[in-house]
This record gives C-alpha cells, structure tokens and sequence, in this order.
C-alpha cells in the first residue's frame, strides 16, 4: 500500500462528490468501477473520474493500492475529519475565529424553529 500523505486544501465541488461517494462505501473504499456505479446521473466519462481520483491523490485525500489490473482507492482522511477542518477555516476565514459569531449568522439566516433553539441549547449544555 502506498504511504499515506497529509491531506491539504479544499476539496472542489467534483472532488467533494467523488469523497462523499468514497465515504459512503464499506471501509471508505472502493474500485473505480463501484465508485462509478454510486455517482448519480449524469455520470462523468471513466477518464474524467479516474482524473478526479488522480488530484485527490496528488492532494493526499486518497491513497491506491494495486490488485492486479485494478487500482482501489481509500479516503486518508475521514468525513468528521475533514468536516471539521472545512469548519474551522470557515471560521477562521468569516467569523475571525470566532465561533459564537459563526452559531449567531446561521441561527439568524436560518430563522430557527424554537424547537431547533431548544435543541442547539440542550447540546451545548450536555458538551463535554
């Protein structure tokens, strides 16, 4: 199996949905072939799904391993993982770090239910 490099940057919108379908296979892997069978229509040519995969690679979000004539590819990072990374940036970036600032711009464009309200509130009591 190949090293495993650090994941970097941001993934684009194709690559996020060539992730999301990673993600979503047993183990977070699978062939070109099951990765292509779970893209939803229009499907993209096999060529540009195996560019895709190549990028992902080059950026370290995926790693391959030889079996036989075929590639499988793993997620080298999971979904919480880069979720949370994706998040912390938006924060970063918008908010200036602030995260109270980010919870008040979604709880004000989002129009929250008071069921929602009570929600957020419950889980913030009971973090750890």
């Amino acid at each position: 199996m190949e090293e495993k490099r650090q994941a970097k940057g941001q993934l684009t919108k194709a690559e996020t949905q060539v992730m999301s379908i990673l993600w979503s296979l047993p183990e977070s892997q699978g062939y070109s072939s099951e990765i292509m069978e779970k893209y939803p229509e229009p499907k993209p040519a096999l060529t540009t799904l195996l560019t895709f995969l190549k990028i992902l690679k080059d950026k370290g979000f995926v790693s391959s391993e030889k079996h036989g004539k075929a590639q499988l590819f793993s997620t080298t990072i999971s979904k919480e993982e880069y979720t949370r990374a994706y998040m912390k940036e938006v924060q970063n970036t918008f908010f200036g770090g602030s995260f109270a600032s980010l919870v008040s711009f979604f709880a004000k464009d989002e129009q929250l239910s008071d069921e929602e309200v009570s929600e957020i509130m419950e889980i913030l009591k009971h973090r750890k």
